[in-house]
């Protein structure tokens, strides 16, 4: 059986300002397409069966200058919805509620198209995404690579051990990097983290 890896897209002038970002779709920075490009050496180490990414452009655009331009969109891949959160930095959230933290009190409500996700309903995406990746995995030989968000890939890396949505909080990830998640005597790993050409 293959490995998973977790690819988060490259730097975005939100990311670099630390602006939450889920459904709002600004392009990667010039530094962010090399980024992205950078990775293809380190992806293609791999033997690749499937790649899916998130529906955002970022993210899209990441895998493709990675070398995976075919790669399967999948909304179960977007980013956590921040709700009234979108474009808010965690400071400014600080401001009203000092210790907020996403991964134990999820989002303030936003408007009705994009209302936002609690750290349940997130868990239950990664669940639905995990259980894709590995019937890829049963069906094709090689690892599976996702090209997705931060905080989402936090949460499905913690599913993917057996943590709650919250362990995602464990796992600082960083713009234009790879995760590998394998097995040891057949449970689930962190074989790599951060990585970068």
């Amino acid at each position: 059986m293959g490995d998973l890896l977790l690819v988060r897209h490259g730097e975005t002038e939100w990311s670099l300002s630390g602006q939450h970002t889920s459904w709002t779709d600004i392009p990667l920075t010039d530094n962010g397409r090399e980024q992205a490009r950078s990775l293809a050496p380190l992806i293609g180490g791999f033997r690749i069966g499937a790649a899916f990414t998130s529906p955002r452009q970022r993210s899209r655009e990441t895998a493709e200058l990675a070398g995976f331009p075919d790669a399967r969109v999948d909304p179960d891949l977007s980013e956590w919805e921040y709700g009234a959160y979108e474009g808010v930095t965690t400071v400014e959230i600080h401001r009203t509620r000092p210790h907020w933290y996403l991964f134990d009190d999820g989002v303030a409500l936003g408007p009705p198209e994009h209302p936002g996700e609690n750290p349940r309903q997130v868990g239950e995406r990664a669940d639905r995404m995990l259980a894709k990746v590995d019937a890829a995995l049963a069906n094709y030989e090689g690892s599976v690579v996702l090209f997705a968000h931060s905080h989402f890939l936090r949460v499905l890396a913690a599913r993917r051990l057996g943590l709650p949505p919250s362990g995602g909080s464990m796992f600082v990830l960083a713009t234009g990097t790879v995760c590998r998640l394998s097995t040891e005597h057949g449970r689930p790993v962190v074989a790599s983290w951060n990585q970068r050409p």
